[in-house]
């Protein structure tokens, strides 16, 4: 298990002819602040992410000062690498570096269920338990139900049902050896894995082996009910919504929330509007989160005026939009294709909070969707601008509509854009990059870009391969090709495949 993980660890290791880091390239002064400001974070931050992905992690024992590792930097950066789909051994190895250099002032919760996150995402579950057993020893209050959530969500997509069990039980005695309490949350984690996947079988089995233990409450009712709307089946869903009335159970807002969402989805938008009466009656404020569900259901019903209203309404009751408000107003626009509408509503957003991700690629799905390419060159070079840094989704969005309007400049543009703010692009958006390169002749650009992706810990696809192996061949470029041929197959040895 430790064994296995240093074997990932050893692709890492220089390589012969690596040119390392020299001392003045990277001084520890930018992150030496006591209160650093945002503004110095996010600078830190990219400096950083730069340094991990570009550098093996010999060279990064001796450039990162553990010091200067502050909790508020440790917390961007984990965030900034799961976005930009960094190593996971990598990132495992900043964490213990930060854990073990601040004892009195550790990482926080959130970083901790973020390298859960990376660690899981590439399926080292081993090294993810490795890691709570130790941080049950070193720093227990590390141990959230959050960060149980992301475990076992992963486990419950990618491991067999018993072995899901299993890895709850092992938690369990993992926070019983930190001396901390695994109760009610612990156990709708649990139960959440396999409802947020709308397999409501596995979740019924779980509520009744662990009935007698975690007697039924609201949330655990709501989470049950939370999968019975993911699995699409309404006439189930209201029969469980019924059952769950007839014993004596009171719907909150998380409830009426959950019920609006599967209706929406259905089509059944004023079934979902009844509903806020139903609040009203029952003396129960509708939130944030309830007036965007209906902002999205008007979306569907492809009803952006009363979307529209909706919002107002949200506004004139106090309450304060957030992103994912604007957003779902946004996507009511796209939807019929109203993007003069959808812009003035991110103008909008922007002036309040700022974009984020889903923003830019609601955007960039209408402008693809209605033709709109001089709107989508233009929304791209914006975000540019404001070094806005995509996730995969948009990434891959971006990429493919470059490559397909004979734009491959632009893909490769936003490749070096990627690399250099740290990031290392998904293997699905090297596949479209280079053929894209390959077929505009730009054979040795492809190859760099396959390169990077090598260099910083991640295995490309085959499709990738095949197409660039091809293409040196036809130009003969034979060096290239055994090189190629060489850091494939020893990534393939070290690495397991990643999605």
């Amino acid at each position: 298990m430790r064994l296995a993980m240093d074997l990932k660890v050893a692709a890492f290791l220089p390589r012969p002819g690596h040119r390392f880091l020299s001392s003045s390239s990277f001084s520890a002064s930018a992150f030496a602040s006591g209160n650093p400001s945002s503004s110095s974070i996010a600078a830190s931050v990219d400096d950083l992410a730069k340094l991990i992905n570009d550098q093996p992690i010999p060279v990064l024992r001796h450039h990162i000062p553990t010091s200067f590792l502050s909790s508020p930097l440790v917390d961007s950066l984990l965030l900034h690498l799961f976005a930009a789909h960094a190593a996971a051994p990598k990132a495992l190895y900043l964490f213990r570096l930060s854990l073990r250099g601040h004892r009195d002032h550790p990482p926080s919760s959130s970083a901790f269920a973020t390298i859960l996150h990376i660690l899981t995402r590439a399926r080292h579950f081993d090294a993810a338990f490795e890691l709570i057993d130790d941080v049950a020893r070193s720093q227990p209050v590390l141990l959230t139900p959050k960060s149980l959530a992301v475990l076992l969500s992963r486990h419950a997509r990618f491991r067999p049902f018993d072995e899901t069990l299993d890895a709850f039980d092992r938690a369990e005695r993992a926070w019983a050896a930190a001396g901390l309490s695994f109760g009610f949350d612990e156990f709708n984690a649990l139960l959440r894995a396999y409802c947020t996947q709308g397999r409501v079988s596995e979740a019924r089995a779980i509520f009744r082996r662990f009935h007698s233990r975690f007697p039924p409450n609201s949330r655990i009712l709501n989470t049950l009910l939370l999968g019975f709307k993911e699995s699409q089946n309404l006439v189930a869903f209201d029969l469980f919504y019924h059952d769950m009335m007839i014993r004596g159970f009171e719907p909150d807002a998380v409830t009426y929330c959950i019920r609006m969402d599967a209706y929406c989805k259905k089509m059944r938008f004023c079934d979902a509007l009844g509903l806020l009466d139903e609040m009203a009656k029952k003396n129960c404020s509708p939130t944030i989160k309830t007036f965007t569900t209906l902002i999205h259901g008007a979306g569907i019903a492809k009803n952006p005026m009363h979307a529209r209203r909706l919002f107002d309404e949200m506004v004139a009751r106090g309450l304060v939009p957030d992103g994912g408000a604007y957003n779902a107003l946004m996507g009511s626009f796209i939807r019929v294709g109203n993007l003069r509408s959808a812009l003035e509503t991110m103008e909008e957003m922007e002036k309040a909070i700022q974009l984020d991700d889903v923003s830019y690629y609601t955007l960039f799905c209408g402008m693809k969707k209605y033709e709109d390419l001089e709107g989508f060159w233009k929304l791209y070079k914006r975000m540019v601008e404001k070094n806005f840094v995509p996730r995969t989704r948009t990434v891959m969005l971006l990429m493919k509509v470059f490559c397909e309007n004979s734009r491959a400049d632009l893909g490769l543009s936003l490749w070096d854009y990627l690399v250099e703010k740290g990031c290392c692009p998904h293997r699905h958006a090297l596949d479209t990059l280079v053929t894209a390169l390959c077929c505009k002749g730009n054979v040795v650009e492809a190859y760099k870009c396959f390169k990077q992706v090598v260099d910083r810990g991640r295995v490309p696809s085959e499709r990738a391969f095949r197409v660039l192996e091809g293409f040196l061949v036809r130009i003969k470029k034979l060096d290239m090709l055994e090189e190629l041929d060489q850091m494939t197959k020893r990534m393939q040895a070290l690495v397991p495949s990643q999605y």
